[in-house]
C-alpha cells in the first residue's frame, strides 16, 4: 500500500538517521529489541517490545506519526495515527542498523533474561 499525500506529510527522505542505535537507550545505558526511525527527523528509537519504547514516545511528543523500521531487510512504514503499515519513499542511507550491531542490542547491554522483559 502506498502512502497518501496526507500520510506522507512531514516525511523528509533527505534527513539521515540520528545514529546506529536508540538515542535514549545509548545515553542512559538501556537496551532494545528492534530499532525504529522517525520518517520526519531521523530519530532512532527502540520499538514497542523494548522496555522503554522510545520510538513511539518520540513520535507522539514530536508530532511525527510515521515511523519506519531501522532493521536490515525491512522497508515498511507505520503510521501511528492510522495504525496501518505502508510503503513509503526511499530514505537516505543508512536505512538500517549496522549488521554488526546485534538485535537485541546494543552488544554487552542486553540482560540474560531479556525475553521476560518484553512488552
Amino acid at each position: 500500500m502506498e502512502l497518501t499525500d496526507d500520510e506522507t506529510t512531514g516525511i523528509d527522505p533527505t534527513v539521515p538517521p540520528s545514529g546506529e542505535g536508540c538515542v535514549e537507550c545509548l545515553a542512559d545505558g538501556g537496551w532494545w529489541v528492534h530499532l525504529r526511525r522517525c520518517a520526519a527527523c531521523g530519530h532512532i528509537g527502540c520499538c514497542d517490545s523494548s522496555p522503554s519504547r522510545h520510538a513511539t514516545a518520540h513520535a507522539r511528543s514530536a508530532g511525527h506519526p510515521v515511523l519506519t523500521s531501522f532493521e536490515p531487510g525491512e522497508d515498511w512504514f507505520w503510521n501511528l495515527e492510522t495504525q496501518k503499515f505502508h510503503r513509503g519513499p526511499a530514505l537516505c542511507e543508512p536505512t538500517s542498523r549496522p549488521a554488526s550491531q546485534p538485535s537485541p542490542g546494543p552488544a554487552g547491554k542486553v540482560p540474560p533474561d531479556w525475553r521476560s522483559q518484553l512488552h
